[in-house]
């Protein structure tokens, strides 16, 4: 069992929290909530507190605190490690139309996460052995999907794991990169495993992507996407006929070149998916954020590979568990 550990703002251990109900989510909503009796609740708990599981990424700052008479309950929450990467935003340097990265991937999250939090975070001194050169970030993103999204480009993802401090020195969160591990190719997710799963098959999704920008009648903007048989976005039909699909992305003030940036976003929640939906944990798995797992429903032959998005770690009479988010879901 996972100890779930309470700290002061300035990452003093004050005590393991034992009796309460927790919900923390990582990876889209990036949240959490601890429900408490108020019976024998005595702590004072400043804004910013920090709760914590020692050497995992499930923990956050307290900043939200509710009471409830009639309940007999105290509830806490606020965001996640991931949380509050989130809200960071990477913004282009004046004069610049974007912001970019070069070096060590290591070396880039000391550059761009450290001094934004003041030795909450700490980067790994580790040396990836891996570099990119002049990476573009999109403009204004958060420095969550940043990262992930640089990282990505070369194979890896983010690791965070809170790290107890030793001799009575403060905690922190260390961020590091790690490589993408691609389960698909070791352990194939079936019911032959004896796991209880949804498999889901759409086909009917939106292919042709009619996106409207800029102007009046004739001289609006008019892009046309199409997505091909391996899920990419191109400006060639590859669907026609009765495949064809189509679907309109009305964007009246967007120039041309926000008119595809936007829409290029927006064109895979319309496309054609497939899921599937497991309790992983079955399986004893360390599957992490951006990892990637294969599935076989050997009946309807839908096979799929996907990375994890999410993971939501619940808590409840002293007994955790871990439900894991797939793309497509």
């Amino acid at each position: 069992m996972r100890e779930l550990i309470l700290a002061d703002p300035n990452g003093n251990e004050v005590r393991a929290i034992l009796d309460a109900e927790v919900d923390l989510e990582i990876g889209e909503v990036n949240e959490f909530e601890i429900t408490v009796s108020r019976v024998g609740f005595e702590d004072t708990i400043p804004q910013k507190s920090r709760i914590f599981v020692p050497d995992t990424e499930y923990g956050g700052l307290i900043r939200r605190i509710r009471t409830s008479t009639s309940m007999n309950t105290v509830t806490m929450g606020g965001y996640t490690w991931r949380g509050l990467l989130e809200k960071k935003i990477i913004q282009p340097e004046a004069g610049q139309d974007y912001a970019t990265a070069t070096g060590e991937l290591n070396a880039i999250l000391w550059g761009m996460v450290e001094p934004e939090f003041d030795g909450l975070f700490k980067a790994s001194t580790e040396d990836t052995g891996v570099e990119v050169s002049g990476y573009q970030f999109e403009r204004y993103c958060t420095l969550h999907d940043g990262l992930q999204k640089m990282l990505k480009s070369v194979g890896y993802k983010l690791h965070l794991e809170y790290k107890q401090g030793e001799q009575g020195a403060a905690g922190y969160v260390e961020i590091s990169a790690v490589p993408i591990v691609d389960y698909s190719d070791q352990i194939e997710l079936s019911g032959d495993m004896r796991l209880n799963f949804i498999a889901r098959q759409v086909n009917d999704g939106v292919n042709h992507l009619i996106c409207l920008g800029d102007g009046e009648l004739k001289d609006r903007i008019v892009l046309h996407l199409y997505a091909q048989a391996d899920g990419s976005i191109g400006t060639t039909p590859y669907y026609t006929g009765e495949d064809e699909i189509a679907d309109v992305y009305d964007f009246p003030s967007a120039d041309a070149e926000s008119l595809e940036t936007y829409a290029r976003d927006y064109f895979p929640q319309l496309q054609s998916y497939k899921s599937f939906e497991m309790d992983l944990e079955a399986l004893d798995l360390d599957v992490e954020i951006g990892d990637t797992i294969g599935g076989r429903d050997y009946i309807t032959g839908i096979t799929m590979t996907k990375p994890i998005i999410g993971k939501v770690w619940t808590y409840k009479s002293r007994r955790d568990s871990i439900e894991y988010k797939i793309e497509g879901e």
